[in-house]
């Protein structure tokens, strides 16, 4: 049987030359139950090539840009920083497409071994019309170089018991790559300039058309390769920037996994009536409650943190030169998990806890936290006659918590007495004394292990918009979780071992979620210990995405920044409105994007990375190079954001 390797055979004189086809290597996914070769990108299949051509044993590849490995023995791909199933590889040189197909289809390396035998002794003998038979009765005959059919078995029957009329249409055949697929995608560059970990929101699907976190974040780095062609071609020609990976965080398979049961627990609960409703609800909605219970809400941010971590040490260790930054990004509830661990990190600038400082309030907390005992806080307040009817029923500050309105009316004291007795020992009670103390002291600019607090303000509106913009956290000494007052569930937030560039919010509820902990105000000063850029980017038509302007600078109207689109085009909800000045817009100075960024940081003005002319990128690509970063996250963010977006959009 002759090799489909090697040089072009050589013909004797009146015989039409024969050329080897050249292969190309594809893999297989499936989508709606239906099998989708799809090629490798060419740089891919020609290391696939050679290193199969010159293995001697296992060899395994790293293509798509290192998210996936190949094993050239076992013809199989894997995903490295992801769950996926394997799916088949093969080394293509034949195609068919029956009418039932959109597309060509690859033979298997077998057949297509057996098709170009046959094809090289037809060019060879110039002798055409031959026939390949298959086993299964199948037939391929060759007419001539531009026409040749496959013929399916005359003898099969469809589900009626008679032959199919379709069955008799033979399907056409191709031989490589140029007369079915055309031009292929060369491939992505190998630099990595940035890492951007994505972060899911409520339930398993991501979008409208109910596809995973992997295939949206798929989407956003497509987005990206995209923008290097037509906005940065010259300075990705000169090699003076790379590519942006992006890398999808899910917390959702943990949660409801065998290891919780949780779903199981759901199910046996739920009422079997308008079942589609129930099943949505749970699937979905539930997510929310879960992060707001203390159980499982440490099971999301101790999945979304270690996993995090997770990839960014496997990158490393298959980036080994990789220099760049790292940036997060959630979308809907994602963002919320990601702007409470964020909150929670520890600068790393700061050695030890600042002191705090006490509120010049004369209440009853001032008169009562220095304290020693119950008798001593008795006589503060008036209560001392009450003292030895407490003695006498061994009644110290932590029975007394315990203790309801009816105890202590059963033991003959007054309505208003027990009233100030109940609300005293709430107050001094071991450990409530510190909590009482974190909401009524002023926060001060400092930094403790998983808890993060705002500078003072100036002229703040009231107690509640002086708190900290904390969430509960790991506490410095006991390691026990702490109350700083602002209705967050009690959780460890653990420890990232990156400090993000930038975070990147979209569709988030976040204004909302902190609206509801009871936080009013967020200091304009304050910033994420390690994070430096914040972005709250949204859609007008999101019914989950709110603002956070309002909660830093309530007494000024800020209108949203418009993105601009990266073909300075406008959505149809905005209309077709002229722009002044430019025959042809500009590619970054005007604002017809229909999403909307809030840069919500004091240290991160939005203008510092906004650019004008298309032809300044290219002319000095130099000084721009640390906006381009930016931007590419920027621009595959809105590029890519419609397909999360609500179906009323």
């Amino acid at each position: 049987m002759a090799s489909g390797r090697g040089e072009a055979a050589n013909v004797g004189p009146g015989l039409s030359p024969y050329e080897l086809v050249q292969p190309h290597w594809f893999y297989c996914k499936m989508e709606d139950s239906k099998a989708l070769w799809t090629p490798f990108s060419k740089l891919d299949s020609l290391v696939l090539e050679e290193k199969d051509c010159s293995a001697l044993e296992e060899v395994v590849v790293a293509t798509d840009g290192g998210r996936y490995d190949v094993s050239l023995a076992r013809r199989s791909r894997h995903a490295v920083y992801w769950q996926e199933a394997p799916s088949e590889v093969r080394r293509c040189t034949w195609f068919y497409k029956s009418d039932k197909d959109s597309r060509f289809n690859p033979y298997a390396e077998e057949c297509s071994q057996q098709i170009e035998n046959s094809y090289k002794e037809a060019v060879l003998t110039n002798e055409w019309n031959r026939r390949v038979e298959f086993p299964t009765g199948e037939v391929i005959i060759l007419h001539n170089p531009k026409l040749m059919m496959h013929f399916q078995p005359s003898g099969l029957l469809d589900e009626w018991g008679s032959a199919s009329a379709e069955q008799s249409k033979p399907w056409a055949v191709k031989r490589g790559t140029e007369q079915t697929y055309g031009d292929i995608y060369a491939g992505e560059p190998v630099k990595v300039d940035h890492l951007v970990f994505m972060v899911h929101g409520i339930g398993p699907a991501c979008d409208i058309r109910f596809r995973s976190i992997i295939q949206c974040v798929n989407d956003f780095r497509n987005a990206s390769l995209n923008l290097l062609q037509t906005h940065f071609k010259k300075a990705q020609d000169e090699q003076k920037v790379g590519r942006v990976e992006f890398l999808p965080v899910n917390w959702y398979c943990t949660l409801h996994g065998e290891a919780t049961g949780v779903d199981e627990d759901i199910r046996r609960i739920t009422l079997p009536s308008i079942g589609r409703l129930r099943h949505f609800t749970n699937e979905t909605l539930l997510d929310l409650f879960f992060y707001n219970s203390p159980t499982y809400c440490q099971t999301i941010v101790d999945t979304v943190a270690s996993e995090m971590n997770h990839l960014l040490a496997l990158f490393q260790q298959r980036n080994p030169h990789f220099s760049g930054g790292v940036s997060v990004t959630g979308h809907s509830l994602g963002s919320l998990i990601l702007f409470d661990i964020l909150t929670n990190q520890v600068d790393p600038s700061s050695k030890e806890p600042a002191p705090r400082q006490s509120l010049p309030n004369g209440n009853c907390h001032s008169r009562t936290k220095n304290v020693r005992n119950l008798e001593e806080a008795l006589k503060t307040h008036g209560l001392s006659e009450f003292h030895s009817v407490l003695e006498r029923e061994r009644l110290d500050f932590d029975s007394l918590v315990l203790c309801s309105d009816a105890d202590l009316k059963d033991l003959g004291i007054p309505l208003g007495p027990r009233k100030k007795i109940l609300s005293l020992a709430k107050k001094l009670a071991p450990g409530q004394e510190r909590r009482e103390e974190e909401q009524m002291s002023e926060p001060a600019a400092r930094t403790t292990p998983g808890r993060v607090s705002l500078p003072p303000q100036e002229g703040g509106a009231g107690e509640q918009s002086r708190r900290p913009l904390a969430t509960r956290g790991l506490a410095p000494l006991n390691d026990k979780p702490v109350d700083v007052g602002i209705g967050q569930v009690m959780v460890n937030y653990p420890h990232l071992r990156f400090e993000p560039e930038i975070f990147f919010a979209f569709g988030s509820p976040i204004g909302m979620f902190l609206t509801v902990r009871g936080l009013k105000r967020i200091d304009p000063n304050y910033k994420f210990p390690t994070c430096r850029r914040f972005f709250n980017i949204y859609h007008p038509f999101d019914p989950v995405a709110y603002r956070l302007e309002p909660m830093i600078v309530p007494d000024v109207e800020l209108e949203p920044m418009l993105i601009p689109h990266h073909k300075g085009r406008k959505r149809m909800h905005l209309g077709k409105a002229p722009v002044q000045g430019h025959t042809q817009p500009p590619l970054l100075s005007i604002k017809p994007k229909s999403h909307h960024v809030s840069p919500v940081t004091g240290n991160c003005p939005h203008n510092k990375i906004h650019m004008s002319q298309e032809q300044d990128l290219d002319h000095s690509a130099n000084r721009v190079y640390p906006a381009i970063q930016s931007w590419l996250i920027y621009l595959s963010l809105s590029t890519s954001f419609s397909c999360l977006l609500p179906a009323t959009q």
